[in-house]
C-alpha cells in the first residue's frame, strides 16, 4: 500500500504459494465493502452497512478459450483516493466523485499477467480487469457473475435490440435458468434497500446483459457477440457495477456510473455551445415532416419559448423549387435563427455507419445551420457499433454538433466524457403509447422507470401528451409529470405544441425546464406504484407525481422549500375526466403539508415559485 493514502484495505497473505489472498477494500464511510479473493479462482463479494449482498462470486474474462480467473494468485497492490466534484446535465447539476481503489497484479497457471481495478464507493462498488496487447488475441466471454444474497425482488426489461422492453418485476428464484435479461437490473435488499447491476465505461468491448444460472446467479453474457471477437490490442473490461442505495432518493440521485468514466477535456466540459434545452417535433403528432408546414412548427416552437425543434424522419424527401433536401432543410434552419430558435435533424444511423458517409453528413448539418443530430436505428452493440458511438461523438464534436441516440444501446456512463450527447432513446417511451399503432402502456411502468433505467442515464422518452383521443386511462396531470420525473437534458415533448398551446395549464408547462440542480424522491414513492420527485431549478421547484395502476392518497410535507412564501399552482387529476384540470393556487411556506388524491393511471403537477 501507497504510505499515506487514507484507503482502507486489509490484505492478508498467508504462505502465498499454497493459501489464499483476501483483500477488502473499503468506501469513504467504511459501510460499502467489496472483498477479493484468489481462493478457488478470482472471485469477489459484496457488503452494504455490514449485510451481504452479493456472495461470492466468480470473476474472470475468458480470452482463447481461457478463464482468466480460473487458477490465479493474486499478487502486488497499489492505492489511490478518488476526490472531485464535475458540473453536469440531469437531475443536479453537480456530481460528487469520491472513491478508493485499490489495483491488483493477478497472475494466472499459464504464467500471464494482468491488473485488476476494484473501487469502493459510499453508494456501490466495480470491479475491471484490464489486460496488454496481444496479437490475435480473442475474447469468448467472462466468468463473471452477480450471486444475489436472498431472494430479492426484480425490476427489469427483455429487450436486446434496442432497449425498448416493458419494465416488468420478478423475484430472482422464479425467473427461469437460460433467461437473458438486459442490464440495469434494480433488486431490493435484504432488509432495505436496492442494489441495481449493470457496467460502466463500455468501450472497445461488446455490450454486457446477464443469463440467470440454474443457482440463479447472473452470468455475464454477451449477446450482440455470442461467439467471441478479436482484440489484439490492450483490453480494458467495462467496469461490472453493484449500485447500492438505502432508499429510492439515494438511488436515483446516484452518480456511481458517470463517475466511473473519464472526465471530458476541459475545453467540451465548458463548451457553451451544448446547451440543454426543450424541443417541439412533429413525428409523434403528425408523422413525418412536412416542408410546406415548417414555418408554422417554428413559430409554435417560438410561442413556447421552447429553444428547438426537431425535424424527423421524412426531411430527406424535400424538393421545393428546386431546391435539394439540404436546400430546404438550410431554409428552415435560417428561418429558425431569426426566431431564436434552433434546429435539431433526424438520420438513420446506416446512413453515417461509416468514418466517410458520417463525416459527410455532418459536414452537411453544419452548413444547413443544425444544432444537433438525432441518429437512430443503431444496430445491437457489438465492439465496432460500441465503437462507433465514440466515433460519432467525437465528430460531433469537432463540429460543434449535440447528438440523441435513438433505438440505441444502453447508457453507460459516457456523458460524462462527451456532454455533447445530451440523451438516447433505449427506452419504451410514448412511441408505444400511440393510437395509430395501437399500442398502450400499462401505468406501472412508468412507476418502474425513473428507479431503473433513468438511474444510469437521461432517457429520450418523448413525454406529455394532452390530445384527449391518445390519453386512453393516462390524465393531463400524469402527462405533465412526465415532464418533470422523465430527466432528458434535449426534452423533447411528443404533441403537438397547438395542443399545449390551447391547454389552461400551458403557463406551467412553459416554466418547465429541461435540467435540474436538485431532485428529491418524496415519500410515498414505490417502485412501480408511484413515482413523486420534488425538482428545483435555480429557486423555483416543481412536483411531479405519477401515478401506478391503483387509486391512492400521498401526503407528503413541503420540507425542501427554502425559507419564506411560495406561490404554489397545483394541477391535480379532474374528476371523472382524463383531459381536464383540478388546478389550486396559495400561498404556502416550508414544511406546510401536502395530501393528494391520485386515480389510477393519475397524477399531479406542482409548481412553486418564492414570493418576491
Amino acid at each position: 500500500m501507497k504510505k499515506g493514502l487514507s484507503i482502507i484495505a486489509i490484505i492478508s497473505v498467508l504462505c502465498a504459494a499454497v493459501q489464499a489472498a483476501e483483500i477488502k477494500v473499503s468506501s469513504p464511510d467504511g459501510k460499502a465493502v467489496i472483498t477479493l479473493t484468489d481462493a478457488g479462482g478470482l472471485s469477489y463479494a459484496v457488503a452494504f452497512d455490514g449485510r451481504e449482498v452479493v456472495a461470492k462470486s466468480r470473476f474472470g474474462i475468458i480470452a482463447d478459450d481461457v478463464d482468466l480467473g480460473a487458477d490465479v494468485k493474486l499478487g502486488k497492490t497499489s492505492s489511490r483516493k478518488i476526490r472531485e466534484s464535475y458540473a453536469m446535465f440531469g437531475g443536479h447539476s453537480e456530481a460528487n466523485n469520491n472513491c478508493r481503489e485499490i489495483t491488483v497484479s493477478v497472475r494466472n497457471a499459464a504464467g500471464e499477467t494482468y491488473e485488476l481495478d476494484a473501487r469502493a464507493y459510499n453508494d456501490g462498488v466495480a470491479l475491471r480487469a484490464r489486460l496488454a496487447a496481444k496479437p490475435g488475441r480473442k475474447i469468448n466471454g467472462e466468468s463473471a457473475e452477480w450471486k444475489l444474497s436472498s431472494n430479492p425482488l426484480a425490476w427489469y426489461q427483455t429487450d436486446f435490440g434496442s432497449y425498448e422492453g416493458l419494465f416488468q418485476s420478478s423475484r430472482l428464484e422464479d425467473l427461469p435458468a437460460g433467461k437473458k435479461i438486459p442490464l440495469p437490473i434494480t433488486f431490493t435488499l435484504p432488509g432495505g434497500g436496492y442494489a441495481l447491476v449493470t457496467e460502466a465505461n463500455l468501450l472497445n468491448y461488446s455490450d454486457l446483459g446477464v443469463q440467470i444460472a440454474p443457482d440463479h446467479s447472473l452470468g455475464a453474457f454477451f449477446h450482440a457477440s455470442q461467439s467471441g471477437w478479436t482484440d489484439g490490442n490492450a483490453v480494458v473490461q467495462p467496469w461490472r457495477v453493484t449500485l447500492l442505495a438505502r432508499d429510492l432518493n439515494a438511488l436515483v440521485n446516484s452518480d456511481l456510473i458517470r463517475n466511473l468514466c473519464p472526465a471530458a477535456p476541459p475545453e467540451l466540459a465548458k463548451a457553451d455551445w451544448i446547451q440543454p434545452g426543450r424541443s417541439s417535433w412533429q413525428w409523434w403528432s403528425s408523422g413525418g415532416p412536412v416542408y410546406s408546414e415548417q414555418h408554422q412548427w417554428v413559430d409554435w416552437t417560438k410561442q413556447l419559448g421552447f429553444e428547438y425543434y426537431l425535424v424527423d424522419e421524412g426531411w430527406k424527401g424535400w424538393k421545393e423549387n428546386g431546391l435539394d433536401a439540404w436546400a430546404c432543410l438550410r431554409e428552415v434552419c435560417d428561418y429558425s435563427k431569426t426566431n431564436g430558435v434552433k434546429i435539431w435533424a433526424w438520420v438513420n444511423s446506416s446512413d453515417v455507419a461509416t468514418p466517410a458517409t458520417r463525416t459527410a453528413f455532418l459536414d452537411h448539418a453544419v452548413e444547413a445551420g443544425v444544432a444537433g443530430v438525432k441518429i437512430d436505428f443503431e444496430p445491437q452493440a457489438n465492439p465496432r457499433w460500441v465503437q462507433w458511438y465514440e466515433d460519432s461523438l467525437r465528430d460531433a464534436d469537432a463540429r460543434k454538433l449535440m447528438l440523441d441516440f435513438h433505438g440505441a444501446n444502453k447508457p453507460v456512463g459516457r456523458e460524462r466524457t462527451w456532454p455533447n450527447e445530451l440523451t438516447r432513446e433505449s427506452i419504451r417511451g410514448h412511441e408505444y403509447h400511440i393510437l395509430r399503432y395501437h399500442r398502450t402502456l400499462p401505468p406501472q411502468h412508468d412507476c418502474i422507470l425513473p428507479f431503473t433505467r433513468f438511474v444510469i442515464g437521461p432517457g429520450d422518452y418523448t413525454p406529455t401528451v394532452f390530445n384527449p383521443k391518445e390519453l386512453r386511462g393516462y390524465t393531463w396531470a400524469r402527462e405533465l409529470s412526465q415532464a418533470i420525473v422523465f430527466t432528458s437534458p434535449f426534452l423533447c415533448y411528443a404533441d403537438s405544441p397547438k395542443n399545449y398551446l390551447e391547454n389552461p395549464a400551458v403557463d406551467v408547462l412553459k416554466a418547465i425546464p429541461s435540467t435540474w440542480d436538485e431532485t428529491v424522491v418524496l415519500p410515498g414513492s414505490e417502485i412501480g406504484k408511484c413515482a413523486a420527485f420534488a425538482r428545483r431549478k435555480g429557486t423555483v421547484w416543481f412536483v411531479g407525481v405519477i401515478n401506478g395502476p391503483d387509486s391512492t392518497t400521498l401526503d407528503f410535507p413541503l420540507d425542501f422549500l427554502g425559507r419564506g412564501n411560495y406561490e404554489m399552482i397545483q394541477l391535480g387529476d379532474a374528476p371523472g375526466r382524463d383531459d381536464a384540470w383540478q388546478r389550486e393556487e396559495k400561498i404556502v411556506k416550508r414544511g406546510d403539508p401536502v395530501r393528494l388524491s391520485l386515480r389510477s393511471g393519475g397524477g399531479c403537477v406542482i409548481e412553486l415559485s418564492r414570493r418576491k
